[in-house]
Parts: C-alpha cells; structure tokens; sequence
C-alpha cells in the first residue's frame, strides 16, 4: 500500500466532496477511490468517514488525520518542488575543497564573485594538503591537480594548466650566487615543500636528458605560502606553484632561477559526481571557474615567463652589487 497515495486520495475526497468527483479529478475508478480509503482505513485500525449514499462526513478521528494529512503532503510537495528546481535555481549550500595555496591565491576572490552572482548559495570552501574522497567527506566540487584525467567514475573538467618555479630571494642570490643550470643547485640551501600531489625530487629535463635533485633538509614544511616566506626570508632555494609565486616576485620579493626549466606540470580539475540531474548550483559553480580561473592563470604564466622577474636578468641585484 502506497500511504502517501492513499492520503492523497483521501484529502480529494474530502475537498470535492464525493468519491465519484474525487475519482474522476484523479484519473481513478470510483471503485479505486472507495478501496483505497478503505484500505487506509484498515491501516489506521481507524474510521475516517461515515458513508452515506447521499453524503460523507468525517469522524472525529477523520477530522485531525486530514489536518496532519494537509500538512505532511504540503511538506512533502514542498521538498520535491525544491528538488525538482535543484537544477534550475543555484541554492543551497555548496561544498567545495581545494588546495591551500590555490584557495588561498585565486579561489577565494572567486567565491566573493561567484556569491555576487548567486546570493541563495552558501559556499563552504575548504583548504587542506591532501585531495579528499569525493563521497565520503561530503564535498561537492573537488579542486585537484593531476598529470592527466584522473582514472574515476565522477566528472572532471579541466580548469587550465598550472606548473611549479625555482625561486630565491635577492639577499640569498646576493650572497650565493646565481645557479645557472640544475647542477649548480647542489651547492645551494634547498627548502622543501612536503606535498603528497608531489614526489620530493625536482625532475629537470632538457637537450643533456633529465637531472634529478633530492632536496636536503635544511627547512621543509607542507604549506607553500609558509615555504615562500622562509624563502623570502633568505633561507634558501624553493620550488614553488607558479600561483604561490607570482606575488612575492610581483613585489620583487623572490626572483626566478632556471626560466627554461617548468617542472611539476599539472592541470587543474574541477571534479564532481554526475552530469545527470546536476544541482544548479554545482552546474554554475564549476561553468563559472571555467570561465574565471584560466584567465587568472595565464596572468601568472604571463608574469614568471616576464625576463624582468628571472634573476639573470634583476635590476635588484645589479642595484645591489
């Protein structure tokens, strides 16, 4: 027996009056409607109506059942109208994660403009080191990075490509010198970010083949804004996201060594569980990105690859010498 039907039928008997007119309002049989209030009847161990062949009247017990029937059918109603709109109206809370550095540098000041857009939605935005299970923490967006596609069942979306730079501060290159090619940096003071999206050598490639170097332990941390101000501080040499590294050189705070060199290339994904039936506001949340976030990062790709920003090239430590 399907209770919530039966409520149903038994709310529009009362409202037109007459099983025949219910019936026929709801595409039934008179015989239909009959039995299914008879049925709720024998459920509720309960007389809802006193039947005559003229008219209904409702028992006392009829009375308060279809007040609570009123009720919990405007609930319910209510909840499919708001589930059925999931998809057409951004509400509601979303949950998004990502790492710290970019959440840090560019999507915070996105959600301040995507919540400008879409002021029904509550943007829970979390910041950590590591890349959650979708499902199980309970976020809706995911933003990660990875070499390629991650091999899943969820959606991902690319967002653009981001990449990690060798990076000092001018006082540290005044006094040991600038490495000119990746062997020079193993006479240099390494700082290390302890990320697990990234293994601890720094892979160089390039026309000799590739040169690995392991960075040593004079500092290491696992936050890169951390690790940018440690190296700002003078403490050493340090690889850094090109989004964590592009504030400190704009200020003429680090300068980047080995412009040939990229290393770590990853993209950037937006990754989510289903296109099917997708909430309105998962929908705009990653469209918006789609179209926010590329043109942040090609500023920062624009800025790292600017020779004025390399420490071959620093008016700083020419000033300085």
């Amino acid at each position: 027996m399907d209770t919530l039907h039966s409520m149903r039928v038994f709310v529009r008997v009362i409202d037109t009056g007459s099983f025949t007119a219910a019936a026929q309002a709801m595409d039934l049989s008179t015989a239909q409607v009959s039995r299914l209030v008879s049925e709720l009847e024998q459920q509720l161990q309960a007389r809802l109506l006193h039947r005559t062949t003229r008219r209904l009247a409702l028992t006392e017990v009829g009375e308060r059942y279809l007040q609570r029937c009123r009720l919990i059918l405007g609930e319910v109603d209510e909840a499919a109208a708001e589930a059925r709109g999931a998809h057409l109206k951004p509400h509601g809370r979303l949950r998004v994660h990502t790492m710290t550095g970019l959440g840090l540098q560019h999507l915070t000041p996105l959600v301040a403009r995507y919540s400008e857009l879409y002021p029904e939605v509550v943007v829970e935005l979390t910041l950590s080191q590591r890349t959650p299970d979708l499902l199980e923490d309970g976020h809706d967006v995911i933003i990660t990075f990875a070499r390629e596609l991650p091999d899943s069942q969820m959606v991902a979306q690319v967002l653009g490509p981001m990449f990690s730079v060798l990076c000092a501060a001018p006082g540290y290159l005044k006094k040991h010198g600038i490495p000119v090619d990746p062997a020079d940096l193993q006479h240099h003071r390494y700082l290390r970010l302890l990320d697990p999206l990234y293994e601890d050598s720094w892979l160089f490639s390039g026309e000799q083949g590739e040169f690995n170097v392991l960075p040593a332990e004079s500092f290491q941390v696992n936050v890169a804004e951390s690790l940018a101000k440690a190296a700002q501080a003078g403490m050493g040499i340090c690889l850094l996201p090109s989004f964590v590294a592009c504030p400190p050189m704009r200020e003429g705070k680090l300068l980047r060594l080995l412009p040939e060199h990229r290393l770590r290339e990853r993209n950037i994904y937006a990754i989510y569980p289903s296109r099917r039936f997708l909430d309105a506001k998962i929908k705009t949340w990653v469209e918006f990105l789609k179209a926010e976030l590329p043109p942040l990062l090609t500023q920062d790709e624009t800025l790292l690859e600017d020779p004025k920003h390399w420490a071959i090239n620093s008016k700083l430590l020419r000033r300085e010498k």
